[in-house]
């Protein structure tokens, strides 16, 4: 009897579909199955491959509304983020079949040779292993650059959006790319090593959890197999007493919400100088009250359930943790009676280096904001972390602000006056715990190609 997994409702709790597990050998058959067609789908020219990549796009818009109503089904995501959320994947597509062609070219370095250059060429199969928590956009910022430049790409997605990640087999073949180029297996966590252990597979990539990035960069530094790993996030946002507090309120309390909260790159850690502390504190919980938490199929839902039962739960301990250490409760902070795995926005204040939420990655609703005396503090208190994958800084002196973001913060991505977010056209990425490699932009296309020396003579 084969082994099953369950998509299950944050909602209401109901079992939505059960899945079968790729059986072993049917794993084996799909990997051989992308090698042999990538040998010859990186002979195909590049504006041949963007047909496929720009087809896939204009699928994606004509799905939208499916798209996003299954991922209300299975991560509780609110009908309108779904919907932008596939938009985003369909620039993606877009952005990658425009600007393969130029990324990919040739590059000439003049030497005492008649001819040298560095050409870039694919890897093979690729294994991803993404999150739950963008169901499409994570798959697609990995599948655009990935075909575009010639690999194969195996998905592992997370258990509970698995009618996700099958959808995106069918657009992908209903595009016009050769069947089995791009494989969904559904499996377990536990099985991931088992197909890094295939010789076919020559690379990995991994969006998720500290610990799940420890163990594939574990796993594939023994087999000698590159990765890119994006993992956790603390992003801290500083705002200064010279900050348009309005805006930062207002800002920083929409980051905090994105996706109810479950975002590597949402802001955890708002750290305010003293002279506008108080009034930060009382407009960020005046537009955090204003999230409308519900069914999220509604369309008047803005705040939907958080993905699992069990993810709820952590998050509830860790505001538990940090009220008993001294945390001030601004909002929230209650778990509601009744189904689903719904959380309230909540706000602390007071937070200090003591306490859970100043050092833990809280993956909910949930803003600590914590006080600093001056911008030195405020730096000191945002570097203060074993992550490093965005902050901002809201001030009205630009010039300051990008200098700090530039020089001073120890972050992936740095952002003045504005939220942080993911752009097709711009790196993606973090240091320490956050992980390491490149997504999006020219960069993000070539970490999983063969950056070939050329000479001639």
């Amino acid at each position: 009897m084969r082994s099953m997994i369950s998509s299950v409702s944050p909602t209401d709790g109901r079992v939505l579909a059960e899945y079968e597990e790729t059986p072993a050998a049917e794993v084996d058959h799909h990997i051989a199955t992308a090698a042999a067609l990538q040998e010859e789908w990186e002979t195909v020219s590049i504006a041949d491959r963007a047909v496929p990549m720009r087809v896939l796009a204009d699928l994606l818009e004509r799905d939208r509304e499916k798209l996003a109503v299954l991922m209300a089904d299975e991560m509780g995501k609110p009908l309108a983020q779904g919907l932008a959320e596939v938009d985003k994947c369909a620039w993606v597509c877009r952005h990658y079949a425009d600007e393969a062609e130029r990324i990919l070219a040739d590059m000439p370095i003049p030497t005492e040779r008649a001819k040298s250059y560095v050409a870039y060429r694919p890897l093979g199969v690729v294994l991803a292993v993404m999150p739950w928590n963008f169901p499409y956009w994570q798959v697609f910022r990995f599948l655009a650059p990935a075909l575009m430049a010639g690999n194969a790409g195996i998905l592992k997605h997370a258990s509970n959006v698995t009618g996700c990640a099958l959808s995106i087999d069918e657009l992908v073949v209903e595009a016009g790319f050769p069947d089995g180029i791009f494989r969904t297996l559904v499996l377990p966590s536990s099985r991931v090593d088992s197909v890094l252990e295939n010789p076919l597979v020559r690379a990995a990539t991994l969006t998720g959890s500290d610990p799940a990035g420890r163990a594939v960069a574990q796993k594939a530094g023994s087999l000698l197999k590159k990765t890119v790993l994006e993992l956790g996030g603390s992003d801290p946002y500083i705002v200064l007493a010279d900050a348009d507090i309005d805006l930062a309120a207002r800002t920083c309390a929409s980051s905090r919400l994105i996706n109810g909260g479950q975002s590597c790159i949402a802001a955890k850690r708002f750290i305010v100088e003293e002279p506008v502390y108080d009034e930060f504190v009382e407009k960020m919980a005046a537009h955090l009250a204003e999230a409308v938490m519900g069914d999220p199929h509604d369309p008047a839902t803005t705040l939907g359930p958080m993905a699992r039962v069990d993810l709820r739960d952590e998050l509830a301990d860790q505001v538990e943790r940090t009220v008993a250490a001294g945390g001030r409760l601004v909002l929230g902070g209650e778990v509601p009676e009744g189904e689903g795995a719904f959380y309230p926005p909540t706000l602390i204040a007071d937070v200090d280096s003591s306490m859970p939420l100043y050092r833990e990655e809280t993956f909910g609703p949930v803003a600590a904001v914590i006080k600093a005396s001056d911008l030195d503090d405020a730096v000191r208190i945002a570097n203060d972390s074993d992550f490093g994958l965005g902050a901002a800084i809201f001030t009205s002196d630009v010039e300051l602000g990008e200098r700090v973001a530039r020089d001073r913060l120890q972050a992936g991505a740095c952002f003045v006056n504005a939220l942080v977010a993911s752009d097709p056209r711009l790196p993606f990425g973090g240091i320490k715990m956050s992980g390491y490699g490149r997504e999006l932009a020219d960069f993000g296309m070539r970490e999983f190609l063969n950056i070939k020396t050329v000479v001639v003579g």
